[in-house]
């Protein structure tokens, strides 16, 4: 007799728990009553034959089984999503809903200038941002809860391609006062010996600041971390050292009675790659091109000082609907994991 299998709405009813570790606000999520959700955990664990989650008083955990089975779940209803997508975008590029992840030292910055101008051209993409640290949006990614992130480059992932969108040079922040203040050109040896505040373990910019901070022979002062670029340049306004940021943050965090300056650095100056990275067996690998392109046209409009750099004109577009068409695998000469 064949084995029963899960629903759809059951392995919903799962990654809702998953994600919200509490039944009343998983229900909500899904718009479903508390009682269906509920019936719908149990109905899965009936099915598989195996106990999912743990019920507290306190609150919702998953069994290591458990979480297993919610990340192959969130893979099934990716799977499912593209397929849908798919048909949607057949109709109309850039349609429906776009579930976007962004790292926290580029969301505050690019995007409240970027979105006006994407939603002119595009009304009809709906973005639904997620802003989370690397680690994170890349687990989502590959788990199907994410179809994009904007994040820094190369990450090296596999079954993931990576389309580059902007450079942006790092720029120094200093008290007013510091004797590097208002600078420009400076060599990154002039570094050697200053004390830099960073951000925290598990920032992508973390690690970039101190290969900086490696090839100039400067030092962390690692007492001091910030959770976020605003932390840690209010510690430099409060005397307490020296930082690097993204040029694009500095309009934002840097600003005039702030008792802060800034200096830039001689070229070829320290910098990042920033761009659009999504899965390789995506169904919407000719959108996802097609969202690269306009988010390098929107760049000027932004004011923020970022190069916009990427593939020819058309070239990442002809490669990855060439895979398509051929039955290979978008961005990758290779088939994923797995397959």
């Amino acid at each position: 007799m064949a084995q029963p299998q899960p629903t759809l709405a059951q392995l919903r009813a799962l990654v809702g728990v998953a994600d919200h570790r509490h039944f009343g606000r998983a229900a909500a999520s899904l718009h479903v009553s508390q009682p269906t959700l509920s019936s719908a955990v149990a109905a899965l664990e009936r099915t598989l034959g195996i106990q999912l989650v743990e019920r507290t008083t306190r609150s919702v955990l998953l069994t290591p089984l458990g979480e297993e089975i919610v990340r192959r779940a969130r893979g099934v209803l990716g799977a499912l999503d593209d397929i849908t997508q798919l048909a949607v975008s057949a109709r109309e590029p850039l349609t429906g809903d776009i579930r976007l992840g962004v790292i926290p030292t580029v969301a505050p910055y690019l995007l409240p200038r970027l979105l006006p101008s994407l939603r002119a051209r595009r009304p009809e993409a709906r973005l639904r941002l997620r802003e989370a640290q690397t680690h994170a949006l890349l687990e989502e990614l590959r788990g199907g809860a994410l179809d994009l992130a904007l994040l820094a480059l190369p990450n090296d992932e596999p079954g993931v391609v990576e389309l580059p969108l902007y450079d942006e040079d790092f720029v120094l922040v200093t008290p007013a006062d510091h004797p590097m203040a208002g600078g420009s050109g400076l060599p990154v040896g002039a570094l050697s010996g200053q004390e830099l505040l960073l951000l925290e373990d598990g920032h992508c910019f973390r690690a970039q600041a101190l290969d900086v901070c490696r090839e100039a022979g400067a030092r962390e002062r690692s007492a001091l971390r910030g959770a976020s670029l605003s932390t840690i340049v209010q510690m430099v306004a409060g005397g307490l050292g020296l930082t690097l940021v993204p040029a694009a943050a500095v309009g934002v965090e840097v600003g005039e009675g702030r008792g802060l300056a800034t200096a830039t650095f001689r070229d070829p100056p320290p910098r990042r790659r920033i761009g659009l990275a999504f899965r390789t067996t995506s169904a919407r690998v000719a959108d996802w091109n097609l969202l690269a392109a306009e988010i390098r046209a929107a760049l000027p409009v932004t004011k923020l000082r970022v190069t916009p750099v990427g593939d020819p004109p058309g070239a990442a577009l002809r490669r990855d609907l060439s895979a398509v068409g051929s039955g290979g695998q978008a961005g990758s000469g290779e088939p994923p994991d797995g397959a």
